[in-house]
C-alpha cells in the first residue's frame, strides 16, 4: 500500500489542469468533507502519522510558534509516539518517506537524529528534513529572513549610536570612560551589520538541504534537480520493493512558496506561477501512477491523496496570489476553525477493491489513515493511548453508511477554536466557533499584512455565545444562526460543549514541542556536511 500527499489545497482548479489527480478521483473514492487536524503543516503531519490530535503529542505551541522554525531546533515528534509506519514496519512492510518531513531532526547533538523519519518507523528517507519556504530562494515573501534582518539592523543602529556617543564623550571629556567599552560596542555593531548581510545565506544553508537517510546529500539544494530527483527516488523505491508489501509516503514539496517549478512548466497555466506549480505536481502524480503500472503494482496498491491544510491566502504580493485558493470555503491556512484552512482533498484508489467514482460526504479526518492502514496490514491499533482516528475501510467499501466521527475538534496551536457535530438522525452537520481571528483589513477574508492569523491575544474574538453554522446548508459559513433563527440553537450548543468537556478530560499534559525552548536555533544541533558554518556539498549526480 502506498500514500501520496501534497502541500496545499488545489483541487478547486478546473478539471483540465489536473488530469492525473482527476483520474485518481474518477477511479477511486472521493471524500468531500475530509478534515485536517490542524491548519498548518507540522501539527497536521504529526496528527496524520499518529492518528492523534497534535495537542496530545505536544506538537503545538502556546506562544505563536505555529510550526518548527529551524532544522537546528530540538523540538519534534516525540520518540514515544507511534506512527503507522512503525507498526507496518513491524508487520514486515518496507517503509519509505520521500519529500518533506518537517517534524524535527535532533535532540542533543547534530547527529543523534532522535526525531528523524528513520526513528519513527521509516526504513528509507530521501528529501527535506525541514520544509520548502520562501527564504530558500530569497523571496520577498519571507518566513523569517526579513524579520531577522530588520532586528539585526535595529540592534546595529543602537550599538553604533552607543559607540559614537562614547567616542564623542571620550574626546570631549564629557563621559569618563576607557577606550575598551568603545571598542567592544564598535566591534559588536560591525558584527551585527555583517550578520544582517549574511543571515539570508545562512538560512538557505541551514534549512534548505536534502538528506538520504542520515546523510546530507545536497546543501544547499539545487532546485533545478529537485523534482527529477524525487521522481527518480520514487521509481527506485517501487522497483526495489515491488515483490513485497510496502508503504511509501510521497510528501511533495509542492505547492508551497517559493513555488519552485521546472522551466517546461513555467507560463503553462492560466493561473500564474501557482497554477504552473500545481500542473507540475499533477504531472508528477501521473509519473508515479505510470511507474505503478509499469511495475505491475496498480491493482495491488492502495493510493491515498490529500493535503495537510488549505491554501495560504496571506501569501500575496500586490494583486498576485501565490498561496492558492480555497473555493467556496471561508478562511485558509493557519486559521484554526474556518473550513478553508482545514477542509482538504481526500481520494482513495484501490482497483477491484474500492468502488470507482464513489463520493462520500461524511466527515472524515487525516487521522483516520492511521487505524485504516494499520488494520489493513494486520496490525493492532495501540491500546495504551487515545487514538482519535477511525477505520475508514467500511465507509470506503460502502458497508457502512455513516462515519464514526460524531464530533471533530478544531485547534489553533493548543487553543480549541471550533468543533463540529454530525447529528446523524437529522442529517445535519453543525459547526460551532468559540474563537475566530480578526481579519485584516476589516471585512477581508484573511489576515493580510501578517504571515498567518493568530490563535490568541487581541487579534482574536472569543464569542459568547459561540457562532453556530449549519454546514449541511451553508458550507461557506456565511449565515450565523441565532436562537431566533434556529429553534434548536441551545440544544446544539449544550451538546457540543458537553462533547468538548468530554474530549478535554481525555487530554494529558505533555511538553509542547513547538514552544520557545524546543523551537529556537541551536548551533550544536545544526546538520552540516562540512565544518560549521561551511555547510556545502553535492554528493550525488544529476538524475538520469
Amino acid at each position: 500500500m502506498s500514500g501520496s500527499r501534497e502541500r496545499d489545497n488545489m483541487l478547486h482548479l478546473h478539471r483540465s489542469w489536473t488530469p492525473n489527480i482527476d483520474r485518481l478521483a474518477e477511479d477511486g473514492v472521493k471524500l468531500t468533507q475530509h478534515i485536517s487536524a490542524a491548519s498548518l503543516c507540522t501539527p497536521s503531519r504529526a496528527a496524520f502519522l499518529t492518528g492523534r490530535y497534535p495537542v496530545r503529542s505536544g506538537m503545538v505551541s502556546s506562544i505563536g510558534y505555529r510550526v518548527l522554525q529551524w532544522t537546528g531546533a530540538s523540538g519534534g515528534l516525540p520518540t514515544n509516539e507511534t506512527t503507522f509506519a512503525k507498526i507496518l514496519k513491524e508487520k514486515g512492510y518496507a517503509t519509505g518517506l520521500i519529500g518533506k518531513w518537517h517534524l524535527g531532526l535532533n535532540c542533543e547533538s547534530a547527529s543523534d537524529h532522535c526525531h528523524h523519519p528513520l526513528h519513527h518507523g521509516f526504513d528509507h528517507f530521501y528529501g527535506m528534513p525541514f520544509s520548502l519556504m520562501g527564504d530558500c530562494a530569497r523571496w520577498e515573501l519571507s518566513e523569517k529572513r526579513v524579520n531577522l534582518e530588520q532586528k539585526l539592523n535595529f540592534l546595529f543602529q543602537v550599538l553604533a549610536l552607543v559607540a559614537l556617543t562614547l567616542v564623542a564623550g571620550k574626546l570631549t571629556h564629557l563621559i569618563p570612560v576607557s577606550w575598551m567599552p568603545v571598542i567592544w560596542s564598535a566591534l559588536s555593531a560591525v558584527l551585527l551589520l555583517a550578520s544582517s548581510y549574511f543571515v539570508g545565506a545562512l538560512i538557505v544553508h541551514a534549512d534548505c538541504f536534502l538528506m538520504r537517510n542520515h546523510t546530507i546529500t545536497e546543501q544547499p539544494m539545487c532546485f533545478r534537480r529537485t523534482t527529477p530527483l524525487i521522481l527518480q527516488e520514487v521509481a527506485s523505491f517501487l522497483k526495489r520493493n515491488k515483490h513485497g508489501p510496502f508503504l511509501l509516503f510521497v510528501s511533495f514539496l509542492h505547492v508551497h512558496i517559493p513555488l519552485i517549478t521546472m522551466e517546461n512548466f513555467l507560463g503553462k497555466s492560466l493561473h500564474g506561477l501557482y497554477g504552473d506549480n500545481v500542473e507540475e505536481m499533477d504531472w508528477m502524480v501521473g509519473r508515479i501512477l505510470d511507474t505503478l503500472d509499469v511495475e505491475g503494482l496498480s491493482n495491488s496498491t492502495l493510493i491515498y491523496f490529500t493535503s495537510d491544510h488549505g491554501g495560504s491566502l496571506e501569501n500575496q504580493l500586490g494583486n498576485t496570489q501565490y498561496g492558492g485558493w480555497n473555493g467556496i470555503y471561508k478562511g485558509g491556512k493557519g486559521m484554526g476553525g474556518w473550513e478553508g484552512g482545514i477542509r482538504v482533498p481526500g481520494i482513495f484508489r484501490w482497483p477491484g477493491v474500492l468502488p470507482a467514482g464513489r463520493v462520500i460526504g461524511e466527515p472524515t479526518s487525516l487521522m483516520d489513515v492511521f487505524p485504516t492502514v494499520v488494520r489493513l496490514a494486520g496490525g493492532e491499533v495501540p491500546q495504551d493511548r487515545v487514538i482519535d482516528g477511525q477505520d475508514l475501510l467500511p465507509l470506503l467499501l460502502g458497508t457502512a453508511q455513516h462515519s464514526d466521527h460524531e464530533f471533530l475538534m478544531h485547534y489553533c496551536e493548543r487553543f480549541l477554536h471550533a468543533a463540529r457535530w454530525h447529528q446523524r438522525d437529522r442529517g445535519t452537520m453543525w459547526k460551532v466557533h468559540f474563537v475566530t481571528p480578526v481579519f485584516q483589513p476589516e471585512g477581508a477574508g484573511a489576515c493580510y499584512g501578517r504571515k498567518v492569523c493568530p490563535c490568541f491575544g487581541e487579534k482574536v474574538v472569543h464569542h459568547d455565545p459561540p457562532l453556530l453554522f449549519d454546514l449541511s446548508r451553508d458550507p461557506s459559513e456565511t449565515h450565523i444562526l441565532t436562537p431566533a433563527s434556529e429553534p434548536v440553537f441551545y440544544q446544539v450548543m449544550e451538546r457540543v460543549q458537553q462533547a468538548v468537556r468530554e474530549h478535554q478530560r481525555t487530554l494529558s499534559p505533555v511538553p509542547l514541542q513547538l514552544d520557545r525552548l524546543g523551537n529556537i536555533w541551536r548551533p550544536w544541533l545544526q546538520p552540516c556536511c562540512g565544518p560549521f558554518p561551511l555547510c556545502w556539498c553535492l554528493r550525488e549526480d544529476d538524475p538520469q
